[in-house]
């Protein structure tokens, strides 16, 4: 194919420009493959920082729930002695 017969082909497929405006797909003009592979590491980094953010987050979370539920379980053999105790002191008084 010739320049002349590349013309005509490009002159006769639909207008790719007016198709392609509104969508958000493909490369963005001005911008090199280089500039293209530091933002990737970067976001790839921010991503790295963020999922260590989490596991510690949900680490001391857990730690909480697990001091929670600690309390909980003291407070419910207190209640359960201290019942005894009354069911104890109500026996003997009913006698």
């Amino acid at each position: 194919m010739d320049c002349e017969d590349m013309q005509m082909v490009i002159a006769e497929e639909p207008n790719l420009s007016e198709r392609k405006e509104g969508g958000k797909r493909g490369r963005k003009p001005g911008r090199k493959a280089s500039t293209e592979k530091v933002d990737i590491r970067a976001k790839l980094e921010r991503s790295r920082q963020s999922a260590r953010e989490c596991r510690a987050r949900k680490k001391l979370r857990y730690q909480y729930l697990e001091e929670l539920v600690a309390d909980r379980e003291k407070a419910v053999i207190a209640l359960r002695a201290e019942l005894e105790r009354v069911v104890q002191t109500m026996e003997h008084g009913a006698q």
